[in-house]
């Protein structure tokens, strides 16, 4: 995490317009879920300050049954208010992709008994080991149970970020040694076998994943490991100060390796800090300044779309960060910076306006 707390006014009214097929409001549930009942008073608001779509992370909160219980938690949403959301969110012209992890960040699924025999080291919960039947059967089974309650969906997005210690469990270090695999050919692998699962066993979903292990590998290895043909990339960078050069030589690259779609990832919450009380709007509109910016500079024909996240925790065994309700008036803010590529004077009036905040701090912030 940078350490820019401010920016310049001059800076943070400047941007580009770049008209995004879809917009995404990212629902991180795996910390203070809300209640149904308001998720249906925000989710009107959420379509008129310009978004179109929702990236739904359920994590625990999914209604997990069966072999899968122990998954699912005490406060998790049952299967009619799972349908309730989808209803408001189709109300209200916003397109559904769940969000599933299904290589690192299962914390939620591998501190369980019933799971921990399938970690790729045993001391830590994050990641899944790849290499076993019983791993793949695991994560099927996970994305049919979503996939019945989303069955009309186009995007499914299958997470694998941050994959954390990949390689360093004893099938891995054994395969390494005898086929000379690399860290990011065992990620690939696995990627892989998870995204033609998806698209054979649900035809017309196309699955979306995070893309900061796929970074580090050349256009060749990606070319050759046949994911580009299978999987949308998320590029994700939550800075205030992110690299615009870098970001745009990324979607080039990843262009170039035959990645059909790209995805960005800013955000609205959840990123200057593990125990964040207040939003601090002024760094997230920095960053969407930026994303724009790169936005504008690459072709728009492979941009698919922007998901605005929303984090409620680093992860799942992290504390809570600023809650959603704290978060409304930097995603508004966000919203209508990405909507009218700019941050006037007239933009921030409209949004006080609709949030009944005549005095919001935008540049201000105290920690």
């Amino acid at each position: 995490m940078d350490g820019k707390h401010g920016a310049d006014k001059g800076q943070l009214t400047k941007g580009t317009k770049v008209n995004f097929e879809l917009i995404l409001v990212h629902l991180d549930l795996k910390g203070a879920p809300p209640k149904v009942s308001y998720l249906a008073k925000i989710l009107p608001l959420f379509s008129s300050l310009g978004a179109n779509g929702l990236l739904i992370e359920y994590e625990d909160t999914f209604p997990y049954f069966g072999e899968l219980l122990p998954l699912r938690a005490a406060h998790a949403y049952s299967p009619e208010e799972i349908c309730e959301i989808l209803r408001l969110a189709k109300l209200h012209n916003l397109e559904v992709i769940p969000l599933i992890q299904t290589f690192g960040h299962m914390e939620f699924v591998l501190k369980h008994k019933e799971f921990s025999h399938l970690r790729e080291i045993p001391t830590y919960p994050n990641s899944l080991n790849p290499h076993r039947a019983e791993s793949h059967q695991l994560i099927q089974a996970m994305l049919q149970q979503v996939m019945d309650l989303h069955p009309d969906i186009q995007w499914l997005h299958i997470g694998s970020d941050e994959v954390y210690y990949l390689g360093e469990g004893e099938e891995s270090k054994l395969l390494r040694t005898e086929r000379s695999l690399t860290v990011v050919k065992i990620f690939l692998s696995h990627l892989r076998a998870v995204a033609t699962h998806v698209v054979s066993r649900f035809p017309g979903v196309k699955p979306i994943a995070w893309d900061d292990m796929l970074r580090e590998a050349s256009a060749c290895t990606l070319t050759e490991s046949g994911v580009p043909s299978l999987v949308q990339p998320m590029i994700w960078d939550y800075t205030a100060n992110l690299d615009v050069e870098n970001r745009i030589t990324l979607v080039e690259k990843y262009q170039q390796c035959g990645f059909q779609k790209i995805w960005l990832a800013s955000a609205f919450k959840g990123a200057t800090g593990t125990n964040q009380q207040l939003t601090h709007i002024a760094h997230h509109l920095e960053n969407h300044r930026h994303w724009l910016q790169v936005a504008e500079a690459v072709p728009q024909s492979i941009l698919q779309g922007m998901a605005l996240t929303g984090w409620q925790r680093y992860d799942h065994f992290s504390v809570l960060c600023e809650l959603l309700p704290v978060a409304i008036p930097s995603l508004a803010v966000c919203l209508q910076f990405l909507k009218h590529g700019s941050c006037s004077e007239q933009v921030i009036g409209s949004v006080k306006s609709i949030l009944g905040m005549p005095h919001l701090e935008i540049e201000n912030f105290v920690r």
